[in-house]
């Protein structure tokens, strides 16, 4: 089956960075779309950044030009560079992808198990 297994998070200090990747394997087709959200407890999932096989990259607001997000469509791999992080990314940072399993499948999302990101003041 698809999994996607992240490395990487860890705990740091505020204003420190660390970097996340994640690689999906399994029966794939093509990946339209990688990328990175995060969850704290009680609260939903949200969206942090991605990146399709072509064109600019998308971040949420809050790390756009902290967080910087790398595709190799070739290795279905992405990797988000975290740089100038604050207390308040501390999450469970979690990875995504919008594929097909084969030509005919429908476009679906997968999740990574995640991956926890602890930042102390």
């Amino acid at each position: 089956q698809v999994q996607l297994v992240e490395s990487g998070g860890g705990s740091v200090q505020s204003g420190g960075s660390l970097t996340l990747s994640c690689y999906a394997s399994g029966p794939i087709f093509s990946i339209a779309v990688m990328g990175w959200y995060r969850q704290v407890p009680g609260k939903e999932r949200t969206f942090v950044a991605h990146r399709g096989t072509a064109g600019d990259p998308n971040y949420t607001a809050a790390v756009a030009g902290r967080f910087t997000i790398s595709r190799d469509v070739a290795r279905n791999t992405v990797t988000l560079h975290m740089n100038d992080l604050k207390p308040e990314d501390t999450a469970v940072y979690y990875c995504s992808a919008h594929l097909q399993k084969s030509q005919s499948d429908r476009t679906r999302q997968y999740w990574g198990q995640g991956t926890q990101v602890t930042v102390s003041a």
